[in-house]
């Protein structure tokens, strides 16, 4: 009997003892992220070709760069712990939360106090396209219709209307816009490929009297796309940086952003 008491406390302490060690390493590998300075030394997601990515590239260091074809998958590897935060556009970001009850949005102010101008680009001289696309988004900030199309994609109680853009199906000529569907709610796949992005292309292409078409691609391969002629204009959410102005030529701003980080709660 006294041999089994032994045991017994030999065994509560060593249970307790391994209990205190697992309880310890959960402490001292938790990752605490309350903004952009918490992220040095962890592995980061982003979606490649993106600012956020070049953000990380030019500011953190000592970081384990994991580069995805969206902020959806990367936010998928992130929600199941295989990285520790992801640097995303701001509306992409809240539209990605909004679906994941385990992930949640931290804000820096040196995100805040830089924001993004989004705007078109065409290739390099193209200035009939530029002109057309300047005049097209002037007329719907001046007639109202860009302050509906922002209510409809970004309205807010959240239940997104697609408007109906009234176009020319017997046109002639096509224009082809490339964008990257996986960037809610300015492009995004709902059967069609629809967003904020898609229905202004509309717009262009009937202010042209043109059919759109709409090319869904790797958001890195938009701009040699466009260089090789195989689309006419990118809209996708693409900020106005000074390394992609060597490449493209950008339409007047029509939206402002900023990068957040999304982690898990």
């Amino acid at each position: 009997m006294k041999t089994r008491k032994i045991i017994c406390v030999v065994s509560c302490v060593l249970a307790c003892a391994a209990l205190f060690t697992l309880t310890s390493c959960k402490k001292k590998n938790a990752v605490v992220i309350n903004g952009a300075s918490d992220l040095e030394g962890l592995k980061i997601g982003v979606q490649s070709g993106t600012t956020g990515e070049t953000w990380v590239q030019e500011n953190l260091k000592n970081v384990k760069l994991a580069s995805f074809k969206s902020g959806i998958d990367a936010a998928l590897d992130l929600a199941n712990g295989s990285i520790d935060a992801v640097v995303l556009d701001e509306l992409p970001a809240k539209e990605i939360v909004s679906r994941n009850p385990k992930l949640k949005i931290v804000r820096d102010s040196v995100f805040t106090d830089n924001k993004e101008e989004y705007a078109i680009a065409v290739k390099k001289g193209n200035e009939v396209l530029l002109s057309a696309i300047n005049a097209t988004i002037a007329s719907m900030k001046e007639n109202g219709e860009y302050e509906k199309l922002v209510d409809a994609f970004m309205p807010a109680d959240g239940q997104i209307v697609i408007p109906e853009i009234t176009t020319d199906s017997n046109a002639s000529s096509v224009i082809k816009l490339g964008t990257n569907a996986t960037f809610p709610p300015f492009e995004y796949v709902e059967g069609d490929i629809v967003g904020f992005d898609i229905s202004m292309g509309e717009k262009i292409a009937a202010d042209m009297g043109a059919k759109l078409e709409v090319v869904d691609m790797a958001f890195d391969s938009l701009i040699p796309a466009l260089q090789s002629g195989a689309i006419d204009f990118i809209a996708a959410g693409m900020s106005v940086t000074e390394e992609r102005k060597q490449n493209v030529d950008f339409s007047d701003s029509y939206f402002a952003s900023e990068q957040v980080i999304i982690i898990r709660k």
